[in-house]
């Protein structure tokens, strides 16, 4: 915030900033399931991820996901290298296929990993918590921030014994990059249901008030 006091002709003001921040559950979760394989010729490898994958795709279907819940991500056909000696020598393809499978039961995430890497998967490269309905949590974070601005104002000319106008003569809202995701993950012995903290999801809200006095 910045306090100003310029000449009488000239509107003296007061600028702050407020913030505002709403913390919600998760509605459902994005996960990244990739299947890699490896040969000597593309075929071969590109045979052994397709049987791969549709293993792990039947498997999350036999979880009662929704076949429009799981679509293609990513599909990549490189050559893969050793090295020998020091030197690179060159041994087949990697294909990589990667599917994205939306959950919308969160508990179920753990079950949903489980059964991918049990049938074929070997890498879960994200997880993504979203939120349903995040423009009505920023309107609650927005609303916050605005109350934050009036009060900081207030503070600052009742201690400054300044005539401050109650209604602002600007305000100015600061656009944030998005949800910010609080989560953790934990490893446990194979034999026990992957564990998936969810944690919360912050919406931030941030304006610019000017007041005039």
């Amino acid at each position: 915030m910045y306090y100003t006091n310029v000449s009488q002709q000239t509107p003296r003001v007061i600028v702050v900033t407020g913030t505002g921040k709403v913390m919600a559950k998760a509605g459902y979760a994005q996960l990244q399931v990739e299947v890699s394989t490896q040969g000597k010729n593309v075929q071969n490898a590109q045979q052994e991820n397709a049987i791969i994958m549709n293993r792990v795709i039947q498997s999350i279907l036999a979880l009662h996901i929704s076949k429009e819940h799981i679509q293609t991500a990513s599909y990549n056909i490189a050559p893969h290298y050793d090295f020998e000696n020091g030197k690179q020598v060159f041994n087949g393809y990697e294909v990589t296929n990667a599917i994205s499978v939306n959950v919308t039961d969160t508990n179920q995430i753990g079950t949903v990993i489980d059964t991918a890497v049990k049938n074929g998967a070997n890498r879960i490269s994200s997880i993504h918590f979203n939120i349903e309905n995040t423009d009505a949590y920023y309107q609650q974070a927005l609303s916050l921030a605005l109350h934050n601005a009036q009060m900081k104002a207030k503070t600052i000319a009742d201690t400054m014994h300044l005539p401050i106008q109650p209604q602002p003569i600007e305000i100015i809202e600061e656009h944030e990059t998005g949800p910010v995701l609080y989560r953790s993950m934990a490893t446990v012995d194979s034999t026990i249901s992957t564990p998936i903290e969810q944690g919360q999801i912050t919406i931030n809200a941030t304006v610019r008030v000017k007041f005039q006095y």
